[in-house]
């Protein structure tokens, strides 16, 4: 069984920054990737950055690129969402996923509010 934790969330202003933090513990042999969805009320979950655990590539949605950054930790199951420049439109509960060996596994998830 696969646990992950979610840390970080919280309220900020406009243009403001945030870093979250996921930890994934228990057995953990074949991770294939780690990821940050984010789902707003009324939307669908969508994908902000994953970061494959095969060759360490990541690739972030269309919207957060050049304002966020992921990062792993090399010799844990951690990784990190530093999010510069937040915007209203950032406001979300945001969930730390990670597949493998064909199962999706998913945090509880950390509210992001950006307002003034």
């Amino acid at each position: 069984q696969v646990q992950i934790e979610e840390s970080g969330g919280g309220t900020v202003e406009p243009g403001g920054s945030l870093r979250l933090s996921c930890v994934a513990s228990g057995s953990t042999p074949s991770v294939y990737s780690m990821s940050w969805y984010r789902q707003a009320t009324g939307q669908k979950r969508e994908l902000v950055a994953t970061v494959s655990m095969i060759d360490y590539k990541i690739h972030y949605a269309d919207s957060v690129k050049g304002r966020f950054t992921l990062s792993r930790d090399v010799t844990e199951n951690t990784i990190h969402l530093l999010m510069n420049n937040l915007k209203p439109e950032d406001t979300a509960a945001y969930y730390c996923h990670l597949y493998q060996m064909g199962v999706d596994y998913w945090g509880q998830g950390t509210q992001v509010t950006v307002s003034s």
